[in-house]
């Protein structure tokens, strides 16, 4: 049983032309043997990208991808004919399977910041699949977002000083997209960007310091 704190400001950090990029696990030329993964996830990135910025056309194969917008908007066009703006309230997932090509840029009125898990698939060299659809999140309680092969993503809008109950699957990525946590016997105060990864120690309570919103990936 271990509750692991991973704060923000010890995240690998990459910089480029209008963005930056914290990335959770080992990424690109930040490399870790010991941090690749956290179950099937392989890449928690919290990307922040100026107006009209972004990642050009770029491949990927057999992944799970999920992202989620806490902010601004996000322009995504694939090989697959998909196009949207993402904004909050809404997930986008792209399977990218047996290949496919894609484009992230944040929208033209202003910068974005979204949150992007990878996650291994449970089947290799499948078709590529994309969907988008709005999510309805009910303030101080877990709402599932969506599920990907054996993960689930909640989110939790949480007012100051509410409490919320973890769920019981027994590993847990929990991210603090914004907002804070407070004290506990778990650790000092956690803050935006920071992260519990929870192994076997289901249904722990956490507590918002300030209005806050929680992402949390179960295994």
């Amino acid at each position: 049983m271990s509750v692991e704190i991973r704060r923000g400001t010890d995240r690998y950090l990459t910089r480029g032309p209008g963005f930056f990029t914290r990335h959770s696990f080992a990424f690109g030329e930040h490399y870790d043997p010991d941090n690749v993964g956290f179950g099937p996830l392989v890449c928690h990135d919290d990307h922040r990208l100026g107006a009209g910025a972004g990642f050009g056309s770029h491949p990927h194969r057999d992944l799970e991808i999920v992202t989620w917008v806490l902010s601004g908007s996000l322009v995504h066009e694939d090989s697959a004919g998909h196009s949207a703006v993402v904004t909050p309230g809404l997930v986008q997932v792209l399977s990218a399977g047996s290949g496919v090509t894609h484009s992230e840029l944040a929208g033209p009125d202003g910068p974005v910041r979204f949150v992007q898990a990878w996650l291994t698939p449970d089947e290799v060299g499948t078709p590529p699949a994309y969907s988008l659809r709005a999510v309805e999140l009910e303030p101080g309680r877990l709402v599932e977002v969506v599920r990907v092969g054996s993960a689930t993503l909640r989110v939790a809008r949480l007012g100051a000083g509410a409490a919320v109950t973890l769920p019981e699957e027994p590993r847990q990525h929990v991210f603090v997209a914004g907002g804070a946590l407070t004290r506990s016997s778990l650790a000092e105060p956690l803050a935006d960007g920071d992260a519990y990864r929870i192994v076997d120690r289901p249904g722990l309570s956490v507590t918002a310091a300030v209005p806050t919103e929680l992402m949390v990936w179960t295994f």
